[in-house]
């Protein structure tokens, strides 16, 4: 059985309208905030589509209007299950953008759950957009994905070893220093900008770096602005695998 959902959120972002049509309608653009590699067909009933793991989503367009509204939808499920989102972009004065974005669709049997996730999500997410476009705009991002297993191990005890691993105290609060230092790659240093309980954000001066954990299992997705990002997913990978040991 589905069940409807809609989750609707507004933000003011200190960035132009084309600046933020850009950063959410392009695939360069997404990939410098969201999840995965992202593709866009720059027009309605176009595809866009994101990677993450090797794992693609793709959806149709269904609204197109550069610098005010982008929307897509997914195709039903044999369930009936889909998602939509819809951007609605409002410039205002001093160069600034409201940015309204409505995420809805049908969900499955276990809607409750993953309704509270993507509603605890969102929030974060659009943070995450605000950070790209107040310190690194005009750039783009390379994104990186790691996951590794923690068999055993509840969120607290994931959550803990990232901390330690990222030199954070505990708690890890909005503000606090992290270093760390991956081998094959320069030092980490840099600024919690986001921390939840599920997940912990750091700002560099060539990156966001992201780092999401639950029972038996971490995430990362970093979005990466420096000159040199070759072999820094796996290299990460290796990082996390590690202090996950």
């Amino acid at each position: 059985m589905t069940h409807p959902f809609e989750i609707e959120l507004e933000t003011t972002l200190p960035a132009s309208p084309e600046q933020v049509w850009a950063a959410i309608a392009t695939g360069p653009g997404i990939d410098s905030w969201f999840m995965g590699r992202n593709e866009v067909e720059p027009r309605a009933g176009g595809i866009a589509a994101m990677d993450t793991a090797g794992h693609r989503e793709e959806a149709v367009i269904t609204a197109y209007e550069p610098g005010k509204r982008f929307a897509s939808r997914t195709t039903p499920g044999e369930d009936g299950r889909f998602m939509a989102f819809e951007y609605l972009i409002e410039g205002r004065d001093r160069g600034s953008t409201v940015l309204r974005a409505v995420h809805s669709g049908l969900l499955g049997d276990d809607w409750q759950d993953e309704y509270d996730a993507l509603r605890r999500g969102w929030p974060f997410h659009l943070h995450t957009l605000r950070e790209y476009l107040t310190h690194f705009p005009g750039r783009t991002g390379v994104p990186v994905f790691a996951m590794a297993p923690a068999q055993g191990k509840s969120p607290q005890e994931v959550g803990a070893a990232l901390s330690r691993g990222l030199s954070l105290p505990a708690p890890v609060v909005v503000g606090a220093r992290a270093h760390a230092e991956p081998a094959e790659l320069p030092p980490l240093d840099g600024e919690v900008v986001w921390s939840d309980g599920e997940r912990v954000a750091v700002r560099t001066a060539d990156g966001i770096y992201t780092f999401h954990y639950g029972s038996g299992v971490a995430v990362m997705f970093h979005h990466l602005f420096g000159p040199d990002t070759d072999g820094a997913e796996a290299a990460w990978q290796r990082w996390l695998n590690g202090i996950l040991a």
